[in-house]
């Protein structure tokens, strides 16, 4: 009896130390996603990264069908009468065992730098505060770059179609900034996703997988919007968890790239965030600043919510609450707000360096 559940106990133990160091984000920061981590997601960019398909959605892919199989085998055995007191405890021990095996190693292999202080604290950003007047000038600005991106970045957006340039200026961007930022990649590991029109429906755009070390990107969703994501994804491969961290190292590569259709795809990721944000602090300003907006950005506007209306679901909304959830458990009490939050880094990276 002892030793069939040792492996339990075992995983129990981890689980509770893993949560105790979860506690102390400095120490966190420190020894893991500055320490342990780096080696960590090298270690498996090598494995995987020179792999053209994804090994991490093959593997979701997997688990998925295993799952599957093992309901219709525990329904089997109820419905033939099989499932004693025993067969039960035994169903429940494996099941325990599989969540808390899934529970340390998401947490030892990257979930831990939900817990770390992070990027705000490594740049010296003071984001605690900002007023409605930070917000107000940061929206405008956001709004001018738009204007005067557009022409060069529609002239140039269809070589974002081919997944070689995007990933390649996607990367070349995180080495613009590797000397000014603690944001340092090697080994590139980006792949699109197996499931990007899956995804459509499922509302995501991209996603990381910490089993695998690599970063999947949706790459049927607009020209204009797959450079942000991409670098985004990048940021969460670097250990910036948390989605508004993710946000900004994708902000800073992208802004750092020379190529024009990066430039406007950060910039109105951003504008977005902003500008929901002074909505509710004065709609009367938000209407002036879209009023100002280019013809061409308000049409790059409306194809984005033509195409997010015609893949939307009920499917999609449920996703939507059930990864509310898992935010909300890992460190952002806001849920999927929580990416908005990037705007405050934003406006605190404009105050400390006069521009955007």
């Amino acid at each position: 009896m002892v030793r069939k559940y040792r492996w339990l106990l075992i995983l129990f133990i981890s689980s509770v130390i893993i949560k105790i160091f979860s506690l102390y984000p400095e120490a966190v920061e420190r020894y893991y996603s500055s320490g342990i981590y780096p080696c960590i997601s090298f270690f498996q960019r090598i494995l995987f990264g020179w792999i053209p398909i994804s090994i991490g959605d093959i593997f979701y892919g997997l688990t998925g069908i295993w799952l599957i199989a093992q309901i219709i085998f525990i329904i089997r055995h109820i419905k033939n009468k099989q499932a004693g007191r025993k067969y039960f405890l035994s169903v429940a021990r494996r099941f325990i065992t599989a969540i808390l095996m899934v529970y340390v190693s998401f947490n030892v292999l990257w979930g831990l730098n939900y817990n770390r202080t992070g990027i705000s604290g490594q740049l010296k950003l003071n984001n605690y505060y900002y007023s409605d007047k930070d917000l107000l000038a940061v929206t405008t600005l956001l709004a001018q770059k738009l204007n005067r991106l557009q022409p060069a970045s529609e002239h140039s957006r269809h070589q974002l179609g081919n997944k070689k340039h995007l990933f390649g200026e996607a990367v070349q961007s995180y080495y613009n900034i590797s000397g000014a930022t603690p944001l340092h990649y090697s080994i590139p590991s980006v792949k699109p996703s197996i499931y990007s029109y899956l995804g459509n429906y499922l509302g995501f755009t991209g996603y990381y997988n910490p089993f695998t070390g690599e970063a999947q990107v949706n790459t049927t969703v607009p020209l204009f919007v797959r450079p942000f994501t991409v670098c985004h994804e990048i940021g969460h491969q670097l250990g910036y968890a948390k989605e508004s961290e993710a946000n900004f190292a994708g902000y800073l590569s992208a802004a750092s790239s020379a190529d024009t259709s990066f430039l406007y795809s950060v910039y109105f990721d951003m504008y977005l965030y902003s500008a929901r944000y002074l909505y509710f602090t004065d709609s009367v300003a938000l209407k002036q600043i879209k009023q100002q907006l280019s013809p061409a950005v308000i049409k790059d506007r409306e194809e984005l919510s033509r195409f997010l209306i015609k893949y939307s679901s009920p499917v999609e909304a449920i996703i939507d609450r059930l990864y509310s959830k898992y935010l909300m458990a890992n460190e952002q009490p806001s849920g999927k707000m929580s990416y908005n939050e990037v705007v405050a880094m934003l406006i605190a990276y404009y105050r400390k360096n006069g521009r955007i």
